[in-house]
C-alpha cells in the first residue's frame, strides 16, 4: 500500500498539480446478528480502493477507484484533474491551504485481543444466551443481540512529503427487547441503544460488557414500562444518564461546531449552524459547569485516530472553556478563516468519498458529583436513560429528545419508573442551565456508528465522552411527532 501511495504522489508531482494527495484504504468487517433466538446474519466483508484529492487552479478534483494499479492510478489522476479544471472555471476563491513541514509516521490504536482471533462460535454463543435471558420474560415478543468489530489500514501520502499508515481496530455490540402489550411497544437496550456501543478496542471491550449478565434486567425493564405512567407535562429539573447526554453532546454541540457547515458549505443537506464566525470567543455556549473538548487522542475512543485524512495529527482542542465558545472542529481550507491551524477533523468513510469536517471525540468533561449525591441534591425531577428519538432544527438550536425509561425524582430519590419521557429545549438556553456534572468515576466514552453528513451521504464513527449532568427548568413530557 506504501509503494502504490508513493507512485501515485509521483505521479500528481509529474502532473505540475498543485497539491495532491492519495489514501489508500483497506477494511475488513464482521458483524453477527441474533433474533428470537436464531441466528439472523452473519456478513464478513473486505474492501480495498483509493481515492486522490488535488488542486488545481485553485480548485478541488477528486477520484477514486477499488483497483490499486498502475494503469488505473492514471485513470484517476486524470480524471481528478478534469474535475479539478471544470470546478475551476466556477470557483469564485481559490483554495489555499495551511502550510505544514513534510512527515512520515506510523500509528495502531491500543488493544489486548483481536476480535478476528475470537472464533464466531464463541460470539454467536455469547448472544445466543443473552437472547435466551431476554426471551424469558414472558412480555417480550422481539429479543436482539448483535456484535461488530472492524479493522482498517490506510495510507495517506501527499506532494507536500507526507507518508502515513494507520491500522484502526473497533469493536461492539448490544442487546434489546422490545415488549408488547394490547398495542402497547416498549424497548430497552444495553449498553445503549442503536446497535450497542463501540470502541477503538478489541474484544476485551465486548467481553467487559458483558451482555449475558444485563439481559435480565434489559427485559424485565421493557416489561415494567408496559405498564409504567406517562412522563408527566411540565417545567422540572432534569438529569440526564450518561448514554443520553452523548446524544445531546452529538446533536447540539458536535454538529454546530463543524466550521463546514458555519461556513455553508453543508447547507443542502446537514444545515447550518447557529454558532456564526462572529460568537468566537464571544459567546456564552453554556453555564461555567460546561467544559467541552474535541478529543481525538483519548484511549478507546471512537473518534480516536493518528492523523486525520488529510494527514492533520491527532488534537485535543478546547470548544467550550467553562461555559465560553472557544473552537470549532476546522480543516487545513477552513481553519486559515478564523486565523487558526486545522484542528485535525478531516475525516471521509472510505476511500471512495471525499474527506469532510468530521467530529472525533466531542467529550463534556467530568465535574465533581457522584451520581448519588447529585440525585440526593435534587428534590424533584426526572432521570432521563437511554436515547430513543431525537429531532432538531437545521440550525440546530430547536431540539426534542426521547428516552426509553426515565425515573421520578423525589426527595432526593430515584422512584416510579416513566414510559414514554421526553424533553424539549433550546441549545443555549439548554446548556446555560447546566448546573452539575458528574465526576470521572462516571465519564465514560460512547461510540456512535451513524453520523450522517455530505453528499452522496458518508455514516461516520464518532465518540463522545460524558457523565450524568443535571439541567435546571427544562420542559418535559411534549408529546413526540408524529
Amino acid at each position: 500500500m506504501k509503494d502504490f501511495a508513493t507512485e501515485i504522489v509521483d505521479l500528481l508531482a509529474a502532473k505540475n498539480v498543485d497539491y495532491g494527495d492519495v489514501r489508500v484504504v483497506d477494511t475488513i468487517t464482521q458483524s453477527i446478528d441474533v433474533k428470537n433466538g436464531n441466528v439472523e446474519a452473519i456478513s464478513s466483508s473486505a474492501d480495498l480502493g483509493f481515492g486522490v484529492r488535488l488542486l488545481m487552479n485553485g480548485a478541488w478534483g477528486f477520484a477514486s477507484s477499488s483497483r490499486p494499479e498502475k494503469a488505473e492510478a492514471e485513470k484517476v489522476v486524470s480524471r481528478a484533474i478534469a474535475i479539478a479544471r471544470a470546478s475551476a472555471t466556477v470557483c469564485t476563491k481559490p483554495v489555499e491551504l495551511t502550510k505544514r513541514q513534510p512527515r512520515k509516521d506510523s500509528y495502531e490504536n491500543a488493544w489486548k485481543e483481536d476480535p478476528f482471533d475470537v472464533t464466531l462460535h464463541e460470539k454467536i454463543e455469547i448472544l445466543l444466551a443473552a437472547d435466551e435471558l431476554i426471551r424469558r420474560e414472558p412480555a417480550v415478543k422481539v429479543s436482539e443481540a448483535s456484535m461488530a468489530f472492524y479493522r482498517t489500514n490506510k495510507v495517506f501520502a501527499s506532494t507536500e512529503g507526507y507518508l502515513i499508515d494507520q491500522e484502526i481496530v473497533e469493536s461492539g455490540g448490544g442487546i434489546s427487547a422490545t415488549a408488547v402489550k394490547e398495542g402497547e411497544v416498549q424497548v430497552r437496550s444495553y449498553p445503549n441503544s442503536f446497535r450497542g456501543n463501540y470502541s477503538t478496542s478489541g474484544y476485551e471491550f465486548v467481553r467487559a460488557m458483558d451482555l449475558v449478565e444485563h439481559a435480565p434486567r434489559v427485559a424485565e425493564e421493557a416489561a415494567q414500562l408496559l405498564v409504567a405512567p406517562q412522563c408527566p407535562s411540565e417545567v422540572t429539573t432534569i438529569i440526564l444518564d450518561s448514554d443520553q447526554l452523548a446524544l445531546q453532546v452529538h446533536e447540539s454541540i458536535g454538529h454546530p461546531i463543524e466550521l463546514d457547515r458555519v461556513l455553508g458549505t453543508e447547507a443542502s443537506y446537514a444545515g447550518t449552524s447557529f454558532v456564526t464566525i462572529d460568537k468566537l470567543g464571544t459567546f456564552r455556549y453554556g453555564s461555567d459547569k460546561v467544559v467541552v473538548v474535541a478529543d481525538a487522542t483519548v484511549p478507546g475512543g471512537l473518534g480516536t485516530f493518528g492523523y486525520d485524512d488529510e494527514g492533520t495529527a491527532a488534537q485535543r482542542v478546547m470548544i467550550i472553556d467553562h461555559g465560553m465558545f472557544i473552537g470549532y472542529l476546522s480543516s487545513r481550507e477552513t481553519a486559515p478563516v478564523i486565523g487558526r491551524e486545522s484542528s485535525g477533523a478531516m475525516l471521509a468513510d472510505g476511500w471512495n468519498r471525499i474527506p469532510l469536517i468530521r467530529m472525533t471525540n466531542i467529550n463534556l468533561e467530568p465535574g465533581e458529583w457522584s451520581l448519588d449525591d447529585l440525585i440526593a441534591d435534587t428534590d424533584r425531577g426526572i432521570f432521563f436513560s437511554t436515547n430513543k428519538s431525537w429531532s432538531i432544527d437545521d440550525r440546530r438550536l430547536n431540539f426534542q429528545f426521547g428516552t426509553e425509561i426515565a425515573w421520578e425524582i423525589t426527595n432526593g430519590r430515584l422512584g416510579k419508573i416513566y414510559k414514554n419521557p421526553n424533553y424539549t429545549g433550546i441549545t443555549p438556553e439548554f446548556w446555560n442551565s447546566c448546573d452539575a456534572v458528574c465526576n470521572k468515576e462516571h465519564w465514560q466514552l460512547w461510540g456512535l456508528l451513524n453520523c450522517g453528513k455530505g453528499e452522496p451521504g458518508q455514516a461516520m464513527h464518532v465518540g463522545h465522552g460524558t457523565a450524568p449532568a443535571r439541567f435546571r427548568n427544562v420542559r418535559v413530557g411534549i408529546a413526540p411527532s408524529a
